[in-house]
């Protein structure tokens, strides 16, 4: 084949460094942006965060001029020291030393953990050292909701053998465990753990009794909320059996979770939504914007040497990051508006209102790329006097109705929702008479369909939704 020259002309996208920036920023949520951010001020001089308060400017990253004020920060939650059971006993273990009892004195925190709440209570017992050191080991072994999840067996087994502790030893510290405070601790089972609340309460009367019974023998029954089966086990009639039943869910199955240090999460919302002259508008969150600027004193220094200072190419990457950001959170404003543009009768009267819509119909009425629409409706949020969402919850699937229109499935849920809660408890709605009852509205959902949307909901079936 003989070598030839051949001209072609062809077009293309090139993706230049400011384009691939302003790319990134869009899909970063305000978390990530905020730290892109920060790490762009630590390694560029030229570029500052301003105050909002004062106006006052002042590099980053080692640049002259006063230092900017710190930016408030949320320190986490310290987690809860995990349970070590590498076979070392505790410091007050030894049984043998009778040099005077153990400085037992604990300050608890302004939040104090299930162990800390436990502690404190068994510094107040009257049992013997050795009896406190076991029942202090078997704390050490609870879960965050106040289970024993480990075999008594077990954990003799990970104590030092020359301790000789008997499982009826232990048995008998589990016990003084279980009379701690909050009711239920200690439990090895749910059932365990309801049966030692009813018996905290000190109760004695007929339904006290049929919810002993359930929690202890009948449980799964009552789970499934087989009521023939309870009637006929408890020899109760169906008011005693809805007393105990009541009795039995203002029990907590987790005794301890309430003394977990779970981080808070916030959200801040980049959009926010109000009703101005009967007209609803959205305006960027400022708080959610971060303010920077070029550094004055680079900015001099940069011009006075011309072209060769060395913050030439700072001063282009600061002013490409100060303009991206600006236009990001411009881009996220034009969809969100767009978005309340659409769904405005949400905003009047709720989910049930919601209409369907999808990314193409915001993406052609901005003249935008559709995957730009799916960058800015991730992880970006609209507060509204209805709560905050996420930019996508705007977004979803259509069902058609009888006239010919469409109905969104938020609206479908939403819909589902009311129903259930409005239903009678003692005969509930089948998912077919769900989809019945919307057939009748005009929306025709298949009973699959209904039964999707109500898991999807969290909505247990029929038969658990059934009571006396």
């Amino acid at each position: 084949m003989k070598p030839s020259l051949q001209f072609r002309l062809s077009q293309h996208l090139t993706l230049t460094p400011q384009l691939q920036q302003s790319i990134r920023l869009l899909q970063l949520s305000t978390v990530e942006l905020n730290q892109e951010i920060e790490r762009m001020l630590m390694d560029n001089p030229v570029l500052e965060r301003e105050d909002a308060d004062d106006g006052t400017r002042a590099p980053a990253g080692g640049g002259n001029g006063d230092a900017a004020p710190a930016e408030p920060q949320t320190e986490p939650l310290a987690e809860a020291p995990e349970a070590d059971w590498s076979g070392e006993p505790p410091p007050n273990w030894r049984s043998g030393d009778d040099n005077g009892d153990t400085d037992r004195s604990y300050s608890a925190p302004d939040s104090p953990t299930l162990r800390d709440h436990l502690i404190a209570q068994l510094g107040l017992t009257n049992l013997p050292r050795r009896d406190r050191a076991l029942v202090e080991i078997l704390i050490d072994a609870l879960d965050d909701d106040g289970y024993l999840t480990q075999d008594l067996e077990e954990i003799i087994e990970l104590l030092p053998p020359e301790e000789a502790v008997d499982p009826q030893e232990l048995s008998t510290a589990l016990k003084h465990l279980q009379n701690l405070e909050p009711a239920g601790v200690g439990a090895r089972t749910p059932s365990e753990c309801l049966a030692l609340q009813l018996r905290a309460r000190g109760n004695d009367d007929a339904v006290a009794r049929i919810g002993l019974e359930v929690v202890e023998k009948h449980l799964d029954a009552l789970a499934a909320h087989d009521y023939n089966r309870l009637r006929s086990a408890t020899g109760a009639d169906d008011e005693q059996l809805r007393a105990a039943q009541l009795l039995i869910q203002s029990l907590d199955p987790h005794p301890g979770a309430s003394f977990s240090n779970a981080e808070a999460r916030y959200l801040t919302p980049d959009v926010v939504v109000r009703k101005t002259k009967g007209v609803w508008r959205a305006s960027l969150n400022r708080e959610a914007m971060p303010r920077l600027r070029i550094n004055r004193l680079y900015a001099e220094l940069a011009a006075s040497r011309g072209g060769a200072s060395g913050f030439a190419s700072q001063m282009q990457e600061a002013r490409w990051m100060i303009k991206n950001v600006q236009q990001r959170f411009d881009t996220i404003l034009r969809v969100a508006q767009a978005i309340v543009d659409r769904q405005r009768h949400f905003f009047e009267h709720g989910d049930v209102a919601m209409r369907p819509m999808v990314l193409r119909e915001i993406a052609d009425a901005l003249g935008l790329h559709e995957s730009t629409i799916s960058r800015v409706t991730t992880q970006k949020y609209m507060a509204t006097p209805r709560g905050t969402f996420e930019l996508k919850y705007f977004f979803g699937s259509h069902v058609a109705t009888d006239a010919g229109g469409a109905c969104s499935a938020t609206a479908i849920r939403a819909l589902i929702k009311q129903l259930v809660a409005a239903e009678d408890a003692q005969a509930p709605l089948s998912d077919a008479s769900i989809s019945q009852i919307l057939g009748q509205q005009g929306i025709v959902v298949a009973r699959r369909t209904i039964a999707k949307y109500r898991e999807a909901l969290h909505i247990p079936p029929l038969n658990l939704r059934k009571s006396l």
